[in-house]
């Protein structure tokens, strides 16, 4: 509609309806139930004052202000990751299995958590996830769950190196992320770290010379955001499994077992076999599911750190062990399922989209592409993938609409690499295309 003056109007801030009026509008009455009263007052609120502005007319107030209203009450948006990167830290890592979301949904009221039913007293909290999880990892003695993979060690340094030392090779001294470094984080448990071998090779002879009455574990960290190739050589978990002192392994990305698409990634129940006392490893990672640091190994000294007094403080909630369970009992997750797509399925599934988007106008080709796993597994790994190739000033556009799309930039286009977008999403992908080409 053409902007509304007042020297065409009058005074248009007499026709506005006020406040009380539009929330009587049964759209926003009812989006006032769903959303809460404040959000949709904001909306009305908003409307008014673009009308005041003589942006808007009178009567298009409460069409506008039901425009203005989210799609939900939390200001996080729903977006497609187009990214090639299947486990993109910004977007939040493994997207959950709609079983894993079901059960979020189940638990979001009162549950059984804490109590036993048949009995009516109290009950281990999250026995059944992490029943699951014991049983995906059977090598583990027992398992605990704690909120993230960075918490896990953290608990264990706290809990088994206090005032102590942890051996650990000078190759693996990490930054995890957005700054964190791994020698910060532990020796923030009050520990000491004893660095050993260098940065490209350390044996285990090198652990053996540095440990003695204080020293706490040693502890070996999958370097799983790099990679050093040449001249290298690293103690395996069997060597050091023969050195009498706890050997805490961090695998990082969550894998439960050997998996044949990544042949070098570390697993738990691998490490576990060879000789490790205890695994630690993040659940939003290649397990698929939400965020969570696992911890797997030896019964004894798991049930010793679940009983720390650290434990508490790092416990996860319901809805995490609702979605950690129904991950690792149900149907394969995105994660395993983008893992593992056939690349001529993508290159089908792009063909389809290019012919619908092409017929509208739009300048859109197919081209093929590399992902990534991302989120700090498989290095060095490239995933065959395909993408819809469009014009760099596409990719602001589609970040920024309705229906969030985040894409790469390679060479001045933009491009929407398939494997991590679930093939149900394809017409809402389209949709967004179609609408960024119209912004």
């Amino acid at each position: 509609m053409e902007p509304v003056t007042r020297s065409t109007t009058g005074d248009v801030r007499r026709l506005i309806p006020r406040t009380d009026v539009l929330l009587r509008d049964p759209r926003l009455a009812e989006a006032a139930r769903r959303l809460g009263a404040p959000v949709v007052k904001a909306a009305v609120q908003t409307a008014q004052r673009h009308a005041r502005a003589g942006r808007l007319a009178p009567q298009d107030v409460a069409d506008e202000a039901v425009a203005l209203l989210p799609d939900s009450a939390c200001g996080l948006r729903a977006v497609i990751n187009a990214t090639g990167v299947l486990l993109h830290t910004n977007l939040g890592r493994a997207p959950l299995s709609d079983a894993a979301r079901r059960a979020v949904a189940d638990a979001a009221g009162p549950t059984d958590v804490e109590l036993d039913l048949d009995t009516g007293v109290r009950a281990r909290r999250g026995r059944t996830a992490l029943r699951a999880l014991h049983d995906r990892v059977p090598a583990a003695g027992a398992v605990h769950v704690v909120n993230n993979g960075a918490a896990a060690l953290v608990l264990a340094a706290t809990a088994l190196a206090a005032g102590k030392e942890i051996v650990v090779s000078r190759g693996e001294m990490v930054e995890i992320g957005d700054g964190f470094r791994l020698p910060d984080l532990l020796v923030s448990t009050g520990a000491r770290l004893r660095e050993v071998g260098t940065t490209n090779r350390t044996t285990v002879d090198d652990y053996a010379a540095a440990i003695g009455p204080h020293t706490g574990f040693v502890l070996k960290v999958h370097p799983s955001n790099f990679l050093i190739t040449g001249f290298t050589r690293a103690a395996d978990i069997a060597e050091l499994a023969g050195l009498d002192v706890p050997v805490v392994v961090d695998i990082g990305s969550g894998l439960p077992a050997p998996h044949p698409a990544l042949p070098d990634e570390p697993d738990a129940e691998t490490q576990l076999r060879a000789g490790a006392s205890l695994v630690t490893a993040s659940g939003d990672k290649l397990l698929g599911g939400p965020q969570c640091g696992l911890l797997l190994g030896d019964e004894e000294l798991v049930r010793a750190l679940a009983r720390h007094p650290l434990a508490r403080a790092l416990r996860v909630d319901k809805l995490t062990l609702a979605a950690l369970e129904a991950t690792l009992t149900g149907p394969p997750t995105p994660t395993a399922t983008a893992l593992t797509v056939d690349p001529a399925a993508l290159r089908a599934r792009a063909d389809r989209l290019v012919a619908s988007l092409s017929a509208d106008g739009v300048d859109v080709r197919v081209v093929d592409s590399a992902a990534t796993v991302g989120g700090g597994g498989a290095p060095g790994v490239t995933l065959p993938s395909v993408a819809l190739s469009l014009p760099e000033r596409f990719a602001v556009a589609l970040r920024t609409g309705r229906v969030p799309v985040v894409g790469r930039l390679e060479a001045g286009r933009c491009l929407l690499d398939l494997r991590a977008v679930p093939p149900e999403d394809d017409e809402r992908l389209g949709g967004a295309v179609r609408a960024a080409a119209k912004s």
